[in-house]
């Protein structure tokens, strides 16, 4: 039975990450894509790739996920835990997904983790959830709104001179780099998440006692990423790439950098499990905002906004109700 229950949560932890592919695809290619300087599918393969090589560069987010949240349930009662948080998050992952909602994933699996927890009667580490997610929650949209702005104006005041068609044509190019940087930040962020629910699943059924990421986790969680990632999540890509601002190269360079220096930055020098749709987001908000105010349509970024601090409570509830339901079969 404990093997079954650890093969069925490493399973539904395998899907999530899935999920999680084609849910946040847009994040490091919607720019890209919608500027015309990948096509969808070359940009979705670069996109794979890179999100696959990210996963094996850091592991300070995986451990921040496995240990720094909740206290480790054990027995069929922390299986019971894992599960609901999972179903949580793939829950709010697919309500998003279809309403094209760029929300995040990384929130929907900390919500599900805590409202599972919260259900079982297992601690949460409440110093950790508010320094290692709700703060970066609130601060990284401000930062990438903020450096998104100020990254725009200085490509606007280097290039000021600059012939506007050759200059839109030399960073439709550069796009291609800094589409790279994203996608790759994007595997070295989200991937480890996955990975530190693994090792908790690992850790709970008493295959493994430290904290270490064993190499078959790493490969699994990084291809199923991959394979997310490749599936392509268009819905959210028309969200992100037109509705919010109509985007030119420049201004697709400026987010894309800009959001890839913050995840880096983050996932070193913090180890804070951030929301790649958050900064992505805020950052394309910041860039259209040198135009002219009016140039976002504030009324998408409004709803955007408002699914960010849903999103924690609603795979929370999710993941309550999963955990109550599976206990009650289970138990």
């Amino acid at each position: 039975m404990d093997m079954a229950a650890l093969i069925c949560v490493i399973g539904v932890a395998f899907f999530f990450t899935y999920t999680n592919g084609f849910h946040d695809s847009a994040n490091a290619i919607a720019t890209s894509v919608s500027t015309r300087a990948l096509t969808p599918r070359a940009a979705l393969a670069m996109a794979a790739v890179m999100n696959l090589a990210g996963a094996f560069l850091g592991s300070g987010v995986a451990q921040t996920v496995s240990k720094g949240l909740i206290d480790t349930p054990q027995g069929s009662k922390g299986m019971t835990v894992l599960f609901g948080a999972l179903v949580g998050a793939i829950a709010w992952n697919l309500v998003t997904w279809y309403f094209g909602l760029p929300s995040s994933s990384s929130h929907a699996l900390f919500g599900g983790l805590v409202g599972a927890a919260l259900a079982a009667g297992t601690g949460v580490i409440w110093s950790g959830v508010i320094d290692k997610v709700i703060i970066p929650m609130l601060l990284s949209p401000v930062v990438g709104l903020v450096f998104g702005y100020l990254a725009m104006l200085a490509i606007l005041w280097l290039f000021r001179r600059a012939n506007p068609h050759r200059a839109k044509r030399n960073f439709r190019v550069a796009q291609t780099a800094s589409a790279a940087a994203m996608a790759l930040a994007h595997g070295l962020q989200d991937a480890q998440k996955t990975m530190g629910i693994v090792v908790m699943a690992l850790t709970i059924s008493g295959h493994q006692s430290g904290s270490g990421i064993p190499i078959w986790v790493k490969v699994s969680c990084a291809t199923m990423l991959s394979l997310g990632t490749y599936a392509g999540g268009w819905r959210i890509m028309r969200t992100l790439g037109r509705k919010i601002i109509e985007l030119d190269p420049p201004q697709g360079f400026a987010a894309e950098s800009t959001s890839a220096t913050i995840m880096y930055v983050t996932s070193y020098v913090f180890k804070a499990p951030i929301s790649t749709t958050h900064v992505i987001t805020s950052a394309i908000m910041g860039v259209g905002a040198t135009k002219r105010i009016r140039a976002v349509r504030w009324g998408v970024a409004k709803n955007i906004v408002l699914g960010w601090f849903i999103t924690m409570p609603a795979a929370a509830l999710v993941a309550a109700g999963a955990y109550a339901l599976t206990d009650l079969v289970v138990g």
